[in-house]
């Protein structure tokens, strides 16, 4: 029979007594009412299972956090609904007080196996709706990501956001680039207060509504449609502030609440604490996976140049490895004759199929410099600024809208004698 090694925080005798009569499958391990203790045991490997059994009030979102993060599951014992809702979205599995053992048994049990399976609070895309979701509304979660080395991520990502609003849908674009965020800079929006950042603090304190919504992101307006920026960290040292698990969290909200959540995300995905840590670390480039974990469509965007397209198949290597077998469509962007030849969408297409790795590519962006300067200097999309150009239809196609115009691929320039 499986046995489930747990550690109980701020126990008062009388459930270790209970499991204890029962005999099952679960070991009681180490017994705590420091909440610092408890999470230093589940990083020492000593939990299966963490169970909170103290006064739920006490419990905080980061704590949850803290443990989950290490790859156990916490499951708290809980009587209050408005505290077991707050403490299900915080990730963590809710039970009665009184619970029987078997009961409790099994479902750590469960618990196990979803962590195991990825499906619960890493950020997996089989995790369950959230909890307290009557509308049944669930808004489509869509992450550019692309290896280093200015593809054009975040602008492909901004005018995909832009082209979702002109088509009569609530949209929101977020800024979860931990390395160097650029939206607000694309749009002119000159803050310095992190909205990405605010929201995953409003989330943990279990305050996000639509007023609080609506505070924090403030509408946008291009081309006569509108949507909401959560604008990322002005500073890349502010990295911490946007922990891998708020922000899911963060998002799983906002599908409420939204018909679609573009998400621009960094392209590293190593974990840091394999690279140099001899313990957990905190997660920069967790932020990427989580959020391509969750995502319903993933766009992966490399520069189509003979540096940038194995720079992105490596990318994608690497992906795998990191997060897994995700469904993955390739977009190649800066397509032009001058740096793939006279017949770019031929020479990309056939390298591709020698070369790379099975994701389809479902677009080649042309080459438009002086329709994304002149927006870039507007403060503005393309939409309202280069609405006829090249650029503009194809990420239009991307966004599933037809736009009347001619693709055109730039000619190659003159060799300098």
């Amino acid at each position: 029979m499986m046995n489930i090694s747990v550690v109980i925080w701020a126990d008062d005798g009388e459930l270790i007594e209970r499991l204890e009569r029962q005999r099952g499958i679960l070991t009681v391990a180490r017994t705590s009412t420091d909440m610092v203790e408890v999470i230093a045991l589940s990083e020492t490997g000593l939990a299966d299972a963490v169970i909170l059994a103290g006064v739920p009030d006490l419990i905080e979102t980061r704590d949850i956090d803290a443990i989950t993060e290490r790859g156990v599951p916490v499951v708290v014992l809980c009587d209050d609904p408005a505290q077991s809702n707050r403490l299900n979205r915080a990730g963590a599995h809710v039970a009665v007080g009184a619970i029987d053992a078997v009961e409790l048994g099994v479902l750590i049990q469960r618990a196990c196996g979803e962590r195991q399976r990825g499906t619960r609070s890493d950020g997996a895309k089989a995790s369950a709706e959230p909890a307290g979701n009557p509308s049944g509304r669930r808004g489509r979660v869509v992450v550019f990501w692309g290896p280093s080395g200015s593809p054009g991520r975040s602008l492909v990502a901004l005018n995909y956001a832009v082209e979702c609003a002109l088509d009569a849908r609530e949209v929101i674009l977020l800024d979860a680039d931990t390395y160097g965020a650029t939206q607000a800079v694309q749009l002119g929006l000159l803050d310095e207060a992190a909205g990405l950042a605010q929201i995953c603090r409003t989330v943990d304190q279990d305050r996000f509504d639509a007023h609080t919504l609506e505070r924090i992101c403030a509408p946008v307006v291009i081309a006569g449609a509108k949507m909401r920026v959560a604008t990322g960290l002005p500073r890349a040292n502010r990295w911490p502030e946007l922990r891998p698990t708020a922000l899911r969290r963060a998002v799983l909200a906002l599908q409420e609440r939204c018909d679609v959540i573009v998400i621009d995300v960094a392209g590293p995905l190593e974990l840091d604490e394999e690279l140099s840590f001899d313990t957990a670390a905190p997660q920069r480039n967790g932020v990427a996976a989580a959020m391509l974990r969750i995502a319903d469509e993933i766009y992966a965007v490399g520069q189509a140049n003979s540096i940038g397209v194995p720079r992105l198949i490596r990318a994608l290597d690497e992906m795998q490895a990191s997060v897994g077998e995700l469904a993955v469509k390739v977009v190649f962007n800066k397509v032009s004759a001058a740096s793939v030849g006279s017949a770019p969408h031929r020479a990309l297409a056939e390298t591709w199929a020698r070369f790379g790795p099975a994701q389809p590519v479902v677009a080649y962006l042309p080459h438009d410099p002086d329709a994304v300067e002149s927006a870039l200097l507007a403060g503005s999309a393309l939409a309202e600024i280069a609405p006829h150009s090249a650029l503009r239809i194809g990420i239009a196609g991307l966004a599933g809208r037809k736009i009347k115009g001619r693709q055109r691929i730039l000619p190659r320039r003159a060799a300098s004698r």
